[in-house]
């Protein structure tokens, strides 16, 4: 799939957005407009302090968390567990810091595009332009701030060839960008030795916020390890840190969707996730 393909796959799904429904191979026609509204209405920004304030109150372990390592996207996972019989499993999108949905509408090919394409998310993440204001302030640093955008509950209506589902399945979004490693590196290389603790505190702060919504299945991945040049080996350190330390026992399934030709950037899960039960 090219650009120009991938642009019109993006406006195609601006246009069943507007309209609401969309109809299947079969013929039928597919109402997505209650869900949508859903979605998007209650959209919610959170301010760092107040992840602060949820990843202060994390309850005692319950349930036994069973991993898993997969090469696939982001929503291609969302649709496998949706499926396998989970309900609203929760995905992390790895943002944008600056605009709402990345650069889908021009056709870019990274995580928050493909998920933007196939889904009801570029009207929910509009609800937030106060995230994206703060981020194009030009004395904002590059470590990016612990801002997320909660959405429940996003319609996916595509699959990743831009076909449409016979039915719509729900995953609820999680929005944060991760820290632009290889900007902070290039042009502010003041805060080099700030960006693994941003991104401890940041992964803190995401699961935090999984607790509060009660979200037991989780889709994370390599987050910031494409453009942003964090490095993987990091990333799923500080995940498995977490996740087998302050958040052991509150999530019952967690599937690392990294989606790449690069056993460099899988691999590091691999070896800390595959198969794996805490």
């Amino acid at each position: 799939m090219n650009q120009q393909q991938r642009v019109a796959i993006a406006n195609h799904t601006l246009e069943i957005l507007e309209a609401g429904s969309y109809l299947n191979k079969a013929g039928n026609k597919v109402d997505l407009s209650i869900p949508l509204q859903f979605a998007v209405t209650n959209t919610r920004l959170f301010t760092p302090d107040e992840l602060s304030l949820l990843a202060e109150n994390i309850p005692a372990a319950r349930i036994e968390t069973q991993f898993e390592v997969m090469n696939e996207t982001t929503c291609d996972a969302a649709r496998r567990l949706v499926y396998e019989g989970e309900t609203d499993p929760l995905s992390l999108n790895f943002a944008s810091a600056k605009n709402p949905g990345g650069g889908f509408l021009g056709g870019a090919l990274a995580q928050e595009e493909c998920i933007a394409r196939a889904s009801g998310l570029y009207p929910c993440l509009q609800k937030a332009p106060e995230y994206y204001n703060y981020h194009r302030n030009k004395n904002t640093t590059l470590l990016y701030s612990d801002h997320m955008i909660y959405s429940p509950k996003v319609p996916l209506i595509k699959d990743e060839e831009g076909e449409l589902l016979e039915e719509i399945i729900c995953t609820s979004v999680i929005t944060s960008a991760a820290v632009n490693a290889g900007a902070v590196a290039d042009n502010e290389r003041s805060s080099l030795n700030m960006i693994l603790p941003a991104m401890e505190t940041r992964i803190d702060k995401l699961l935090a916020l999984c607790v509060h919504y009660e979200h037991e299945v989780l889709i994370l991945g390599a987050w910031g390890c494409g453009v942003f040049r964090n490095e993987p080996e990091e990333i799923a350190r500080l995940f498995e840190e977490a996740l087998a330390g302050k958040y052991k026992g509150q999530f019952r399934r967690v599937v690392f969707a990294v989606k790449t030709n690069k056993e460099a950037v899988i691999e590091p899960f691999r070896k800390r996730f595959a198969k794996r039960i805490i």
